[in-house]
């Protein structure tokens, strides 16, 4: 796929066309390289995952509910001892600036407009300690193990000390294949898409390895973390530890066993083991395996608020957004990222409404209904 010559400059209003939160997946193409695009959009592999993420939330149906009295309606929910006006974050997305000049600056803006909490990446295009300056809005901040402790363990004191209030760490993506679109279309990362937080640390060892040894088990998956290193990290953290990428029940008792404060449903967003289950398929028999009161959030898949509300009747607290404030960041900025939550929030409170649920305690108590194929 070539790149298109007629790729527009992100804008400062939000087109007219655009009616859903799921339209900029579509606008995006204007704005938006078709090799990046297809890096952004893209999974592993062949892409079944993260398919599946999206078809899965096809299987299940609301009750619409009638005469419900709704009028002091609200999304609000508490989590971490602190009170969120909308159970929509934004997920930890790498290389920002892939989509915007500003990139994680121009998300942090649109968080702290909307009252949303942003995740940010490890792997982000501007320090942490810019992106956390650059709003008031709360943060958390999304960890990747790095080869060395000395240097996660810097990674951790600098997200202490520039006002973070979680650590989110990623467990799920030590080795993955690319998307073969994104290998078909020659993606190529752009020289300016750097990963600043970890400029100058340890590199990995996979140059290493002994002839004859494997690129995978010997190489990639000597820097891979294990559970003694979740110990660490939860004794070396002045934060609460939460840890993303869980799909198996197994796993998140083991989770929760260990002290972590809570955990992400996730699949990464197709982005690892093409094959594995759409993240709302694990998510019910996880809830049910830590409990009612033990936090849980989602990744994987949410183009809408009925997706939204879905996930939070099978068990998640909350939802993280990835893909989507990536393109509309790439649209129109902190504007298109604030518009597209501003979207996901009513679209979840129309369904909300028309399903008789004034709260999210409400939703957790709805039942859906399984569809037969």
């Amino acid at each position: 796929m070539s790149e298109n010559p007629q790729l527009l400059a992100p804008l400062n209003y939000i087109p007219s066309d655009i009616q859903a939160a799921q339209d900029y997946e579509y606008f995006a193409r204007r704005f938006i390289a078709a090799p990046t695009y297809e890096y952004i959009a893209g999974g592993s592999g062949r892409d079944q995952t993260l398919a599946r993420n999206i078809a899965a939330f096809n299987k299940w149906a609301v009750y619409p509910r009638i005469l419900c009295d709704l009028t002091k309606g609200h999304t609000r929910f508490n989590l971490f001892n602190r009170e969120f006006s909308i159970p929509i974050f934004l997920a930890p997305v790498a290389y920002q600036k892939l989509a915007h000049p500003l990139g994680e600056l121009e998300i942090a803006r649109a968080a702290e407009a909307m009252q949303a909490c942003m995740l940010s990446s490890t792997l982000s295009t501007f320090s942490l300690e810019d992106i956390a300056s650059s709003s008031a809005g709360e943060k958390w901040f999304q960890l990747y193990f790095q080869p060395s402790r000395t240097d996660t363990l810097d990674l951790i004191r600098r997200s202490e000390a520039a006002g973070y209030k979680a650590i989110v760490v990623t467990v799920d993506a030590s080795v993955r294949s690319p998307s073969l679109g994104a290998v078909r279309a020659d993606f190529q990362m752009p020289s300016d898409c750097i990963a600043v937080n970890v400029e100058g640390y340890e590199l990995s060892q996979l140059a290493k390895i002994a002839q004859g040894q494997s690129r995978v088990f010997q190489g990639v998956m000597q820097d891979a973390p294990t559970w003694f290193d979740l110990e660490w990290l939860i004794d070396q953290s002045n934060l609460p530890v939460i840890v993303k990428g869980v799909l198996h029940p197994d796993d998140a008792i083991k989770i929760k066993n260990l002290g972590c404060a809570g955990l992400v449903v996730s699949n990464h967003g197709g982005r690892n083991l093409d094959g594995a289950p759409a993240s709302i398929d694990c998510l019910a028999r996880i809830r049910a395996a830590v409990g009612d009161n033990y936090p849980v959030l989602f990744d994987g898949g949410i183009r809408s608020g009925l997706d939204i509300f879905k996930a939070i009747a099978l068990g998640a607290d909350a939802v993280l957004i990835g893909r989507l404030q990536v393109f509309a960041l790439s649209v129109a900025g902190a504007l298109g990222v604030a518009h597209m939550l501003r979207l996901l929030r009513e679209e979840l409170e129309l369904c909300m409404a028309q399903a008789g649920c004034a709260t999210l305690n409400d939703i957790r108590n709805t039942t859906l209904e399984l569809q037969s194929s």
